[in-house]
């Protein structure tokens, strides 16, 4: 990531017992700050969520109020000097068993009456569709940046470079998006990860990436008349991608609520909670069936509904406003406007839209700070990444990106879910179990058949891929370290058991090229770039 500020699997319970026995022990009663709000609230004077607005007018006689706060957020918490000091003593080391407690989720908002309803006011558009529309083009081969280089020196005291592991599959986007810095890709899934059979109708190989709006994250008072687009905080985009066709199209998330006049309108996602994290980061998303899980860093994981994939511009004249279901009619060429704006719809000038439908929030008290990359070893974990595991019961796994410190020792942690008990949204969803981390600066962690793959960042260096399993009861590693991308994001394993494809572990870097920063220039050993790779699963197993 960019700016690391926001940002498992059978174990002796006996272990893990003991371990949250000790913590609690030394730390004593922790002091929360604050207690989240009730779900699904809207902003004062929003109509009733999920019912039909009252009193709903033809149009907006002005601009409407925003969405305003969009979720309740996970409880706060603070630990003194002496809580944080008994806490690293009771750290028990990279790989151990942690308290599975801590991931538990609860049911948040439950948003499905206002998709409803922007469902009656607005087209949709299918992800077949969608993808057979795309309008931007993939590239390949010697169009693309590389990331990879020649790979840094084995040591600090051996110069001998060390080379990165070798790609099977590499893509890049077009300039635009390769160079833009408002927008930084963080995330990945697949259809390997929403069918068990790897297909979505006919599209077989589809990939989604998730990006997030760094140019202005936590901003809510819009654009002045001599600034561009850029200014309005616009969230997180999700770009479906197919390699077949080399081609792809960028989808903005929005929150659905009702505006001061009663109307259904939508808004970018955010979550104002400075120093905590402005926007939304969206380290890690996962696509399972209907639902694309979307991690909200300090607060749990925000759930959107492949179904409800929004059009604003149907008839594919970008130069005339369509008319909506509603009697309205929506218009994309303005990219400084979102929502409903005096009886018009935008988008920021995208097409589509993919509006949240529901909220897995948190249960435990987070004592992160969003001021530190250094992570507690208690409370609720940072959602840094997410991927899907389905080797056996179908699991959500989640991580934390976590630089230790003296103070804070904590490399991380993993924990997981039963995709199922999450697909029904409500109540509370226990973690199966979870571990501490074997390494620090974690971006993205992928589960296969008992073996962990995590991918490691060294800022403007070669990333790492590292492995594990379970053994003697803690997560440890196996093998060396692999050389990777400059920048690895999260991971997403293509299985390939339906397709008969070559198993790959996919990812995409985040930097983008001829930064600045002569470490990351063009003509070192380790240049940027901003590409979609993966590597072949059984290249990583096989290396030493």
């Amino acid at each position: 990531m960019t700016v690391h500020i926001g940002r498992a699997l059978r174990t002796r319970r006996s272990l893990a017992g003991a371990a949250a026995a000790l913590t609690l022990a030394l730390l004593g009663t922790l002091a929360p700050t604050a207690t989240a709000g009730a779900a699904d609230t809207g902003p004062p004077g929003a109509g009733p969520p999920g019912a039909a607005p009252s009193g709903a007018e033809d149009g907006d006689p002005g601009p409407p109020t925003g969405s305003g706060p969009q979720e309740p957020l996970a409880e706060r918490g603070t630990l003194s000097p002496g809580q944080r000091a008994a806490a690293a003593q009771a750290f028990p080391g990279p790989g151990a068993p942690a308290p599975a407690g801590d991931y538990a989720l609860a049911a948040g908002s439950d948003l499905s009456g206002r998709v409803a309803a922007l469902d009656a006011a607005l087209p949709k558009q299918g992800v077949q569709d969608l993808l057979a529309q795309a309008n931007r083009t993939l590239e390949t081969g010697g169009s693309c940046p590389d990331p990879f280089g020649r790979g840094d020196p084995v040591s600090g005291t051996n110069p001998a470079l060390k080379p990165p592991v070798a790609t099977v599959e590499r893509y890049c986007f077009e300039q635009d998006d390769s160079v833009t810095t408002e927008w930084i890709p963080q995330a990945v899934t697949g259809v390997s990860d929403a069918q068990e059979d790897e297909a979505w109708g006919a599209a077989t190989r589809t990939v989604l990436t998730g990006w997030y709006d760094n140019s202005n994250p936590g901003r809510e008072n819009g654009c002045t008349s001599g600034e561009n687009d850029a200014c309005n905080e616009k969230g997180v985009r999700v770009t479906f991608i197919d390699p077949a066709a080399r081609a792809y199209r960028h989808v903005l998330l929005v929150w659905p609520y009702y505006n001061s006049y009663d109307n259904i309108s939508f808004d970018a996602v955010h979550a104002s909670e400075s120093p905590m994290q402005n926007g939304i980061h969206a380290g890690g998303m996962v696509w399972y069936g209907n639902y694309l899980y979307v991690a909200d860093t300090f607060n749990g994981i925000r759930v959107f509904d492949m179904r409800y994939i929004m059009d604003l511009n149907p008839d594919q004249d970008a130069s005339v406003d369509d008319r909506t279901p509603d009697g309205l009619r929506s218009n994309v060429r303005d990219n400084r406007q979102v929502g409903r704006q005096n009886s018009v719809w935008y988008s920021y000038g995208y097409r589509y839209v993919m509006p949240q439908v529901a909220t897995w929030q948190l249960s435990s008290t987070q004592y992160n700070s969003g001021s530190s990359s250094a992570c507690a070893d208690t409370g609720a974990p940072r959602i840094s990444y997410l991927s899907l595991d389905r080797t056996g019961t179908d699991q959500l796994v989640a991580g934390e990106y976590c630089a230790p410190t003296s103070g804070l020792p904590s490399l991380g942690r993993t924990g997981s879910w039963p995709v199922a008990e999450l697909e029904r949204r409500s109540g509370p969803v226990a973690a199966n179990t979870s571990y501490f981390l074997p390494v620090h600066q974690v971006q993205g962690v992928a589960r296969q058949d008992g073996t962990w793959y995590f991918n490691q960042s060294h800022r403007y260096s070669n990333g790492s891929v590292w492995r594990a399993r379970i053994t003697g009861g803690r997560l440890t590693r196996t093998g060396g370290e692999l050389r990777t991308a400059v920048g690895p994001e999260d991971l997403y394993a293509e299985h390939g058991r339906a397709t008969g494809r070559a198993p790959r572990l996919w990812s995409v870097s985040e930097h983008a090229e001829n930064t600045a920063d002569t470490s990351c220039a063009a003509s070192g050993n380790t240049p940027c770039g901003r590409v979609l790779y993966a590597h072949s699963l059984s290249t990583l197993q096989a290396a030493p």
